[in-house]
């Protein structure tokens, strides 16, 4: 299977799922969000996690949701966020973690600096979130630290611009060897370019990598979503992007992949609203606070990304 994939990922400049379907928003009851930022989700599917935000993106609270008759409902702040510009969850395999990218203030003089990696835990998927807890050097730095995603083993893969002279954000990883995280490499330059590479969701087996670049010159907006899979010396292989059935001409990014369902879910600023040329004040109000309006919101669809990497 391998070797039938490769020569269409060389023949075409996107990748050709034939097995993806048509992007539709996560759901209905998520309309009632004006802007959404990422998502996580638990691995029996019924419990997730994402960020509310204002329109101009400078408040962020993370939510709690319960999947109740196939549809997503009983929305409420988590304990820990609100005060805060909480981001970018993501539900460690077991569930009993849940990191974040915050603001929060660290350290003796409790000032808000940098944007850190911090996690909250519990003892079982009933009981209580504990209270924030800053995940520390080596992963923490003066930079910010975004978008963290574990692995089965808890390696992690998150997203800084530390490593960079222009301030321009990179794929980072830090394995966990049971005692603590190692120092933090960055991606190779198959998964990092020149350029902005960040918001990556790591499969739990670690054997691929999706991920938004930004003004890619292959890209089909101003930020696409890209794949990288692991070959068999455990590189990351050049990256691939998923394609105009996938990507929109506006910002696609925060991928979260769910292998059981075969569903990626990611947020999209998409714009589909069309011209009203006779325009009245009912109508014109449905194409305003119609789902696909160009605010960024959390978006799903079906694709087999396990048949890329069978051999």
């Amino acid at each position: 299977m391998k070797s039938i994939i490769s020569g269409y990922i060389f023949l075409f400049p996107f990748i050709c799922f034939s097995q993806t379907e048509k992007v539709l928003p996560i759901d209905e009851s998520f309309k009632q969000f004006i802007s959404c930022r990422d998502f996580t989700l638990s691995s029996n599917g019924n419990e997730a996690y994402f960020t509310i935000q204002n329109l101009n993106e400078s408040k962020g609270a993370i939510v709690k949701a319960k999947k109740i008759n196939n549809t997503w409902t009983n929305f409420e702040i988590v304990s820990f966020s609100g005060t805060y510009r909480d981001i970018e969850p993501f539900l460690s395999p077991d569930n009993l973690r849940l990191y974040f990218s915050s603001n929060r203030p660290h350290g003796k003089d409790n000032q808000q600096t940098d944007y850190d990696i911090w996690f909250v835990e519990r003892t079982s998927v009933n009981s209580k979130w504990s209270q924030p807890k800053n995940i520390g050097a080596p992963i923490n730095t003066k930079h910010n630290e975004f978008f963290p995603s574990l692995s089965t083993n808890n390696n992690l893969y998150y997203t800084s611009d530390q490593f960079t002279v222009t301030t321009k954000d990179d794929i980072l990883y830090a394995k966990w060897n049971n005692i603590k995280y190692e120092e933090p490499l960055k991606l190779n330059e198959n998964v990092n370019g020149k350029g902005y590479e960040f918001n990556s969701f790591i499969s739990p087996d670690e054997n691929f990598l999706i991920y938004t670049v930004y003004k890619a010159k292959d890209g089909v907006g101003s930020g696409d979503l890209y794949v990288s899979f692991k070959d068999k010396n455990g590189q990351f292989t050049e990256r691939q992007n998923l394609g105009k059935t996938i990507n929109s001409s506006r910002m696609d990014y925060s991928p979260f992949y769910d292998a059981t369902s075969e569903t990626l879910y990611f947020t999209s600023k998409r714009d589909n609203t069309k011209d009203i040329k006779t325009a009245d004040f009912k109508s014109f109000q449905e194409m305003a606070e119609s789902y696909m309006n160009g605010q960024s919101r959390i978006y799903k669809v079906k694709i087999n990304l396990k048949l890329l990497t069978e051999d």
